[in-house]
Formats: structure tokens, sequence, C-alpha cells
């Protein structure tokens, strides 16, 4: 699976932004798909994912009820919607899919990466 994160940019503290993860491959509509983030100096962290059908989320605390995830399988997108966006959540953001035997919650638990779109978000 290949895929392409975009939708990123510059926005004011307490605004929205949507992302979105396109992939090309039959294996897309059927795998958990991932969003992590990366902060300048800092790890790559896990911010959320969605089971291939859709009915099942994984969230960080850091974002729950701000960051929704949802994906249209017709499409082969999956879809980030951030609101209430504060300075912390700033970084790249990448989608991850295909798991393998990691954890959900971790990077080593996908094989594939988009590329990154940032997000800075403006005190």
């Amino acid at each position: 699976v290949q895929l392409q994160a975009f939708g990123g940019g510059l926005v004011q503290a307490g605004g929205s932004l949507r992302l979105s993860c396109t992939a090309s491959g039959r294996a897309f509509s059927s795998t958990t798909v991932a969003w992590f983030r990366q902060a300048p100096g800092r790890e790559r962290e896990f911010v959320t994912a969605v089971g291939w059908s859709g009915s099942s989320t994984y969230c960080a605390d850091s974002v729950k009820g701000r960051f929704t995830i949802s994906r249209d399988n017709a499409k082969n997108t999956v879809y980030l919607q951030m609101n209430s966006l504060k300075p912390e959540d700033t970084a790249v953001y990448y989608c991850a899919a295909e798991r393998n035997a990691g954890s959900v919650y971790s990077t080593g638990g996908y094989k594939s990466w988009g590329q990154g779109t940032e997000v800075t978000v403006s005190s």
C-alpha cells in the first residue's frame, strides 16, 4: 500500500483542519489505518486509528474529544478531523497502514507510511 497524506497548514489556536490520507492498493480497505505525529525534537507518537470497517477506533488521550478519525473505503481515504487545535498539536502528521504483529498504538505496528503533512498551530 502506498499512502499520501495531505491537508496540513497553518491555523490559529482553537481552529480546525481536516487531514486526508489516500492510498493505492486493494489491501487498504481491509487494514487498520492510523495517524501518528512527530513534533520537532520529539519521538513519533500515536494519535488515532480506525479499523478496516470504520466501526472500531483508537485514540490518544491528548486528542480525545477534539480529533475524529473516519474512513471511506470506496475512495481509499481516511480522514482526520481536528478541532479545537492547540499549539501543542503542532507536528508533522503521518498516516500508516498494513498492520503487522506490533501494537496498534506503536510505530512498529505498521508496514506502510505516508510522507507526512505539516500542521502548525499558532497561539
